[in-house]
């Protein structure tokens, strides 16, 4: 058990930093290659950020563990919104004022009920990975559409002014490679000491991921949204977690899918979808504003009302890995 716990805590640290230089090894080759940087900064959110969600549900698919892949999913999504917005609203009030973000919103609640109907089954089949491949692939080629041409988005701004002067493009691609090879590497020592955790206290492999995985693998959204708060880059900092969001819902589970159908138990739907979506709506409501000026609002006491709710469903299932509870 001691092993696999440190091997959980040292593929959490190698797989944030090789994260972190796999996305600044490839934030840099693609602006060397001409790519504009409001687009570099698109991906870079989306992606770069999604990386670690990514690649451990790929391989805890690939090893016969998809319950880790769901909860590592869906328990990233949580921790997004209820763990990473709710500190960054405490330290600072999110004010939305991109157009592109406000978009983004109502498309995302709506992945959510999608989500919820390949779940009602009880698992998520080889179609329903195809259905939310092609879901994420046009989103994507929308979402590059509206950023490009967004030249009087608020968000435009800031990716501009969050940029900085690209490092060689020999060290760049040194990090690009090395960053991933790092990246695979320390995925797969996390989740075997994920899954020897969880077989050693009689528990899924779906809690462990809804808990320690997921809050692991949302460290760099954590990072790169109180950096964008620290710059008063109120838009970057929830893009991040919109952009986390669709990856993980579209991209993560219809990776893990593909490779395997991925069962889920009864309690992903009646707890898990339903906690993560009240949230994604609640972030609608209160991120899209209704207040005919344009503008959402997510104040200090909403961040407490939101870390609240973290803090109560996690402790609820902490309990479940005790005896009886």
């Amino acid at each position: 058990m001691w092993l696999a716990l440190g091997a959980v805590i040292a593929g959490l640290v190698v797989l944030v930093w090789s994260a972190d230089r796999f996305v600044d090894g490839a934030s840099a080759t693609a602006r060397h290659a001409g790519m504009p940087t409001l687009l570099v900064g698109m991906l870079v959110i989306g992606f770069g950020t999604s990386a670690p969600e990514m690649v451990v549900s790929a391989l805890a698919s690939v090893d016969g563990n998809p319950g880790l892949a769901l909860g590592n999913a869906y328990g990233s999504n949580i921790t997004n919104i209820a763990l990473i917005l709710g500190l960054v609203a405490l330290l600072s009030p999110i004010s939305v004022h991109s157009s592109v973000l406000r978009r983004e919103l109502p498309v995302l609640a709506v992945i959510m009920l999608l989500a919820g109907y390949q779940l009602y089954d009880g698992q998520v089949s080889h179609l329903d990975a195809v259905v939310l491949l092609a879901v994420f692939f046009m989103l994507m080629g929308w979402s590059v559409y509206q950023g490009m041409t967004g030249k009087g988005d608020p968000i435009v701004g800031d990716v501009d002014a969050a940029a900085e002067e690209p490092m060689p493009l020999g060290r760049a691609i040194f990090w690009l490679v090395f960053g991933l090879v790092l990246l695979v590497a320390s995925s797969r020592l996390l989740v075997w000491g994920a899954v020897s955790i969880a077989e050693g206290l009689g528990v899924s492999d779906l809690i462990i991921g809804l808990t320690v995985v997921a809050v692991g693998t949302s460290l760099p959204e954590l990072a790169s949204a109180l950096a964008a708060v620290r710059k008063n880059e109120h838009d970057l900092a929830l893009g991040n977690v919109l952009g986390s969001n669709l990856f993980n819902t579209l991209a993560v589970v219809g990776i893990a899918g593909a490779i395997t159908p991925v069962p889920a138990e009864p309690a992903v739907f009646y707890r898990d979808w339903v906690v993560m979506t009240v949230l994604t709506v609640a972030l609608f409501l209160r991120g899209y504003g209704f207040r005919g000026v344009g503008t959402g609002r997510i104040n200090r006491i909403e961040g407490g009302m939101l870390l609240a709710i973290y803090l109560g469903y996690t402790g609820y299932l902490v309990s479940t890995l005790v005896p009886g509870g």
